[in-house]
């Protein structure tokens, strides 16, 4: 459900002229479903992934979409199990980081309870100030609202997985 809810908003964000928006999902594969963000079901029909997870990959690609890091919330849904090089990734992360992006990590955005994830590296990424949590629907705007002010996400806890 993370990714029909993740499509959705990203269509809806789209929408707000003030803000420019791109949605990459990924397997093995990263694919760009930017051009048909217009189109939520399109958007949605587009996205038919499978099998393997290279986050690393996905991130990789995404850092070459920004253009202002200061002015770049890049919003990463994700277990963070990783099917490719662990070390890559979190290094990708902190770098993504570093540069003055606002990268935020969930876990989940469903309504279904507490989600599948690894913890070891959810813990590595709160510890480089990278928000890692589980979110519901109605809760995602309030949060997106706060990371567009810079305001600190769900306070402690949202950086404790």
């Amino acid at each position: 459900s993370s990714i029909v809810y993740a499509g959705v908003f990203g269509a809806t964000l789209a929408s707000i002229r003030a803000l420019k928006t791109q949605v990459v999902a990924f397997d093995t594969a990263v694919v760009d479903l930017t051009p048909v963000l217009n189109d939520p079901v399109e958007l949605l029909f587009s996205v038919q992934l499978g099998g393997g997870t290279d986050i690393e990959q996905a991130l990789r690609y995404a850092q070459g979409l920004v253009r202002s890091p200061s002015d770049t919330i890049m919003v990463l849904v994700s277990d963070l199990l990783e099917g490719g090089d662990n070390e890559r990734f979190l290094k990708r992360a902190g770098a993504i980081k570093a540069s003055g992006v606002n990268l935020i990590c969930l876990l989940a955005l469903s309504d279904e309870g507490t989600p599948y994830y690894d913890h070891r590296n959810a813990e590595w990424l709160a510890s480089q100030d990278i928000p890692c949590f589980a979110c519901t629907p109605e809760a995602f705007p309030d949060l997106m609202a706060k990371a567009i002010k810079g305001q600190r996400l769900g306070g402690e806890e949202a950086n404790r997985p």
